[in-house]
């Protein structure tokens, strides 16, 4: 078995309008005042065409986009994303996990990322207008497994912290050892980084050290996460190897940020039919801005996370067992 998987997230796709009375608050009206005054400059619509003109030159089997496809939680924005991900491919083609942008502010009477329900169930074609979405769900793709969990809550202004929950992890360790049974490569989606320290108390996942400890029973084969728009590698170790957890850059940063990348997309290619799995990185994406799109990086995740893979990535640090950038 061979799969290769395109991983993107954090798109920020705009425009951001579409305003009525009933839509401001003062978290959407601060998260509008980012946009105009520095967001949309970053985050702009060419890099992710850039990107998925690359991307049609790849021989990938599936696209997975770990959250953030919107800014602000309006429903044109969802009506946008919608559009884009239909121009992305059909709902057995990609998959979704939402991210705390998408779920920006508590909604009353509208759908939300309801309207992608298609790209975020086990049995897309089977779905119907009024779908309910359940998390986590599974879609199994010959030999691998995507399994899609929620990270994403309204939270106050100034935090973009996540939360799984206890329903979810319940599930979560049936559904890991219920696929370990079947002798899938279990590859779980989640925008917040799914570890403990690896954001801030602000920005992180509120049960991170809950779902490790999942992890730490259950085991899982691959992690791919966004939320902190870097590139990011940990380790993290359990009873049957290790679990490799990737972050991927936003795929959308058109100028130098802080320390954010330049937009890039990540491949992942995975060769199952033996234990353990062999899976590589191959990283894509803008080294200057307006410049090409090109090979960043390359590294080996699985059966092991060699040193060598390791050290082009700054800052390294252990975490529990395991590395993280």
């Amino acid at each position: 078995m061979f799969l290769v998987l395109a991983h993107f997230s954090d798109l920020h796709l705009g425009p951001v309008e579409g305003f009525a009375l009933r839509h401001w608050n003062v978290k959407r009206g601060l998260g509008y005042a980012n946009w105009l005054g520095r967001r949309r400059r970053v985050h702009r619509p060419q890099v992710v065409a850039k990107l998925l003109e690359d991307l049609a030159g790849q021989q990938v089997d599936h696209i997975v986009v770990t959250g953030d496809l919107i800014n602000i939680g309006l429903p044109s924005e969802y009506e946008n994303a919608l559009a884009w991900l239909k121009s992305l491919g059909p709902p057995d083609r990609v998959t979704v996990v939402p991210g705390n942008h998408d779920i920006y502010v508590r909604l009353k009477s509208d759908p939300g990322v309801a309207r992608w329900h298609e790209y975020m169930s086990e049995s897309p074609s089977r779905n119907g207008a009024g779908a309910r979405l359940v998390f986590p769900f599974v879609r199994r793709l010959g030999g691998v497994a995507l399994i899609g969990l929620c990270s994403a809550v309204p939270t106050p202004p100034f935090v973009a912290a996540g939360r799984v929950g206890d329903n979810q992890l319940s599930a979560l360790g049936v559904l890991l050892d219920r696929l370990r049974q079947e002798g899938l490569v279990r590859v779980i989606l989640i925008h917040h980084p799914p570890l403990p320290d690896q954001a801030s108390p602000r920005r992180g996942l509120a049960d991170a050290a809950a779902l490790a400890a999942a992890l730490d029973r259950h085991g899982a084969e691959l992690i791919l996460h966004g939320h902190n728009h870097l590139d990011m590698l940990t380790a993290r170790t359990w009873s049957g190897g290790h679990i490799p957890v990737v972050g991927v850059a936003s795929a959308s940063v058109a100028r130098r940020h802080k320390r954010e990348p330049l937009g890039r997309y990540n491949l992942i290619r995975i060769e199952g039919g033996r234990e353990p799995a062999r899976i590589e990185l191959v990283g894509r994406g803008l080294r200057e801005p307006g410049g090409p799109v090109v090979e960043i990086e390359r590294r080996l995740l699985a059966p092991t996370v060699e040193e060598s893979s390791l050290e082009p990535r700054d800052n390294l640090r252990s975490v529990r067992g395991g590395f993280m950038r």
